[in-house]
């Protein structure tokens, strides 16, 4: 198996800066197209007359075709190479995600999810393993905040140019598909930095997952808080009493704090012997935070200061375990981690939402805040079992 890799050797201290924009401007782009897709998809479900049930399970179809490619990834990168599968994944997302114009029938919208999301799905596994196989170890938490930071500007440019261009005629769409294609320019021009499979996997696809637990498990952490807190906190906040607005830019606050905190952290966790410390700590602040949210919901500003560094400290868990991820595996390894970090984000998406609306259902509005908790609760469990019983090699 490839060995973990020590903080004090490996590649020559400097970043590939060809490599990184590569990866990076080709996954944000496929942002900005995602960010777009996703409300068109709803609105237009929604004027169709397609009930909000049906509406949610197609969008769930998103999670699931991350779940069926995951495992798939790394071998078809290693037949293809990674920049091939990269660049056909592209072409399979603009074309699926154009066929959502031109095929009108609802149920055929679930085939076409599963494609169009399990082609972004393998782009943004491969786009991480390039990431992190071209980051210098001292610097991983720079380039890994630096892509969190573009990624996350890119999912908020995707709704405004929804805004501005609308959900009639095949416009929308079109500009969704070019964004996509757009996403193959830099990965053709940096082919040849890109980082080669040249082995199989050691080990099956599952034992990833417990391979680096405290990485795998921060992903599942993020996905549930983020998607099951982004569906549920404007109804938390209205059945608090803040109006619509307010509730809305509750979600506007804890997206700048997951923009703005992701550089910072990974600077921080450059300078950690451990970053599992780091992780373990933004876990408890976001312990913190739901804790105290039926305590502060009569008071917007208060909501809104936990929230700025509470959704931070959330997004913070996705950057720093995947550094994590990054700085004790390589080559064949590390691609099939990265593959099994992005399942466990994947399951985090479908099992979140699930279980916050649950809560609210059996124990009221504070229901949100005491699931949340439970899913802080846990991890903190892990990570500091895992540093306790497992603690760092020098």
């Amino acid at each position: 198996m490839t060995q973990p890799q020590s903080g004090t050797s490996g590649p020559v201290e400097h970043i590939h800066w060809r490599s990184l924009i590569a990866a990076i401007a080709a996954i944000s782009a496929v942002g900005i197209a995602m960010g777009l897709g996703l409300p068109l998809l709803s609105l237009i479900m929604e004027k169709r007359g397609i009930s909000s049930t049906l509406i949610g399970i197609n969008s769930a179809m998103a999670g699931v075709a991350a779940m069926i490619a995951a495992p798939f990834t790394t071998r078809l990168a290693h037949e293809w190479g990674t920049s091939t599968t990269m660049i056909c994944a592209v072409l399979m997302a603009a074309v699926s995600g154009l066929g959502f114009y031109y095929i009108e029938n609802f149920w055929l919208w679930f085939p076409l999810r599963l494609v169009f999301h399990g082609a972004t799905t393998m782009l943004f596994i491969l786009s991480e393993f390039w990431i992190n196989a071209a980051a210098p170890p001292s610097r991983r938490g720079l380039v890994l905040g630096i892509y969190a930071t573009v990624l996350a500007l890119g999912f908020a440019t995707g709704p405004l140019l929804f805004s501005l261009i609308g959900s009639e005629g095949v416009l929308p769409f079109t500009v969704g598909a070019v964004i996509i294609l757009l996403a193959a320019l830099p990965i053709f021009f940096a082919r040849g930095e890109s980082p080669i499979i040249d082995e199989k996997p050691e080990l099956h696809f599952m034992r990833y997952i417990l391979l680096v637990p405290t990485a795998t498990a921060a992903v599942f952490i993020f996905g549930a808080v983020q998607v099951g807190g982004l569906s549920f906190l404007p109804i938390y906040a209205t059945r608090a009493g803040f109006s619509e607005a307010q509730a809305a830019l509750l979600l506007t606050v804890m997206s700048v704090g997951s923009m703005a905190f992701q550089i910072p952290l990974g600077l921080l966790s450059d300078r950690m012997r451990d970053r599992r410390s780091l992780l373990t700590i933004m876990a408890a602040i976001g312990l913190a935070g739901s804790l105290s949210l039926p305590l502060i919901s009569y008071n917007w500003l208060l909501m809104a200061g936990v929230l700025l560094v509470w959704g931070g400290c959330v997004a913070g868990l996705y950057t720093v375990g995947l550094s994590h991820l990054g700085s004790r595996l390589v080559g064949a390894d590390l691609a099939a981690a990265n593959a099994a970090f992005i399942f466990c984000y994947a399951v985090g998406t479908v099992v979140g939402p699930q279980v916050i609306g649950a809560a609210m259902d059996v124990s009221g509005n504070d229901g949100f805040a005491w699931a949340i908790v439970a899913f802080f609760g846990f991890y903190l469990v892990l990570s500091l079992g895992r540093m306790v019983f497992r603690p760092k090699r020098g």
